[in-house]
């Protein structure tokens, strides 16, 4: 579905007024902080839109099975970049989680779960899922932007004493490679030319 500016305007103002918080938007909306912060502005103007690319994968999040046949690729491709060298597959809250879970239970390892950083830049390691610490993990993610989340979990982790092996996500709208030295892959690239 195609939505315009408007459209997208009134869904970030419904979002905001139900107490979500702009990153929780971004991910709802799978696009980037900076984006979220332009259509909440007042002094909305065109001219100055940050450039940013709006990922629609419902198509995919509606059916368990299609969540399992994507995570199918991210197993082949944990597969070729880290080998048998990982313990722990971390997803990232929200739209992380379901590709962490069936990846992990595919290739038989742990699972762990990190919300996304808040307004404040922190982020929270789930006590109620695998620990990371003394762990090979790769984190899974949808969406990579402007990198501002995966650099924090990525840093958090490796606080936790957790060795980052991958970076994944099904879309990544930059020209990264990596993330602070770990590799980062994506099943597909919409960077801005």
């Amino acid at each position: 579905m195609q939505l315009s500016v408007d459209e997208l305007r009134a869904m970030v103002d419904e979002f905001r007024s139900s107490g979500l918080t702009s990153q929780q938007i971004a991910d709802e909306l799978s696009l980037s902080h900076t984006t979220i912060e332009w259509l909440s502005a007042s002094d909305f103007e065109i001219e100055s839109k940050p450039s940013d690319v709006k990922v629609g994968w419902r198509s995919i999040a509606v059916k368990g099975e299609r969540i399992e046949a994507v995570s199918f690729v991210f197993c082949d491709i944990i597969e070729e970049m880290v080998n048998d060298e990982v313990d722990t597959i971390v997803g990232v809250s929200i739209n992380g989680i379901a590709f962490a879970q069936t990846i992990s239970s595919s290739m038989g390892l742990e699972m762990s779960v990190v919300r996304s950083i808040s307004e404040d830049m922190s982020g929270h390691l789930s006590q109620v899922y695998a620990g990371v610490e003394g762990k090979r993990v790769v984190i899974i993610d949808d969406v990579y932007s402007s990198g501002t989340t995966m650099k924090k979990t990525a840093a958090n982790l490796k606080a936790a004493g957790a060795d980052v092996k991958l970076c994944l996500v099904l879309v990544n709208k930059s020209w990264d490679n990596d993330v602070d030295g770990v590799p980062l892959r994506a099943l597909v690239r919409a960077a801005t030319v």
